[in-house]
């Protein structure tokens, strides 16, 4: 098996994240509280998100949150990618006699 490159797939995560960030704030913008607030719920499984949700984000607050995102996101990747590889050498050492 062949190791992740732990950069790449960190980009590949923390863009896949920013991507989604942006997708719930383009929910936000075109349907609305009541619509937005339907959307969240069902993907929540009939959890309650109307007192959590809050329409008036302003726009510095949108790019803190996809930057922060994206970093988040970069992080898990390499981690998961980093682990991976580790794991790939220690089932390399465990396997030779």
């Amino acid at each position: 098996m062949s190791a992740i490159h732990i950069r790449k797939f960190g980009l590949a995560v923390g863009l896949t994240w920013a991507l989604l960030y942006l997708g719930c704030a383009l929910v936000m913008l075109t349907v609305g509280k009541e619509g937005t607030v339907r959307f969240f719920n069902s993907l929540l499984h009939g959890l309650d998100t109307a007192p959590v949700i809050r329409m008036d984000v302003p726009l510095y607050e949108v790019c803190i949150g996809l930057v922060e995102s994206f970093v988040l996101g970069w992080l898990v990747g390499a981690c998961v990618a980093g682990i991976y590889n580790f794991s790939l050498g220690m089932g390399a050492k465990i396997r030779k006699p």
